[in-house]
């Protein structure tokens, strides 16, 4: 791992309103995301220098893309059909618990242990890991806003169906934008994090 000498560094929050998270649409530019070009995403696998502990770490993002996919289908699903409430919960709660607790210990690791690794190595990668830094607290935001909601709406499974219903809509109003966010960082956070690897190796950053 890391060389225990270097601290996490305190991050600059971005001022460029249109790469906040909540307005990014498309992936980071090129001036932040400047490997990209050299190592796209079909280059990837396969390539010598994906090391395990990169491979681990795609596959964590993977799995986060595929549990959030299935909490909404799950929560649209139980929306617009409502089946059996104590079925439901036996469905759904386990894994969307699941989902916001290795989520939440996923960012801290990054935060405490990645990030400041790669601030060290280049300073044109500080921008772009301070941007990921920040969409972080945002996501932890909406992280315990949904998990929020999330309570609410179990609690509202043995209630009359309009209850349920309304329930229903808060926390999908909720956990679609935490989706969405999540998905934009994660692209976002593979073509700043993989092209370096590929670059130098995992060696040479210092992750192993």
């Amino acid at each position: 791992m890391q060389n225990p000498a270097i601290q996490k560094a305190m991050y600059k929050k971005t001022q460029d309103e249109n790469l906040r998270l909540a307005n990014r649409s498309q992936k980071l530019p090129a001036d932040i995301a400047y490997l990209l070009e050299k190592y796209p995403r079909e280059t990837w696998q396969g390539h010598k220098n994906l090391g395990q502990l990169s491979q681990f770490w795609l596959q964590r993002h993977n799995m986060f893309r595929e549990l959030g996919g299935m909490l909404k289908t799950l929560a649209h699903d139980y929306r617009e059909t409502p089946g059996t409430p104590r079925h439901f919960q036996q469905e759904f709660a386990p894994r969307l618990n699941f989902f916001l607790n290795q989520l939440n210990g996923h960012h801290q690791i990054e935060d405490h242990n990645y990030f400041p690794v790669f601030r060290a190595l280049d300073k044109r990668l500080i921008i772009g890991f301070d941007l990921l830094e920040e969409d972080h607290e945002y996501i932890h935001q909406e992280l315990f806003a949904t998990a929020e909601v999330a309570q609410q709406f179990l609690e509202a499974l043995t209630a009359d169906f309009d209850t349920q219903r309304r329930a229903a809509d808060a926390y999908l109003e909720r956990s679609d934008r935490l989706l969405n966010w999540l998905l934009r960082h994660l692209d976002d956070e593979e073509d700043l994090f993989v092209p370096v690897i590929l670059d130098r190796t995992e060696q040479v950053v210092g992750l192993v």
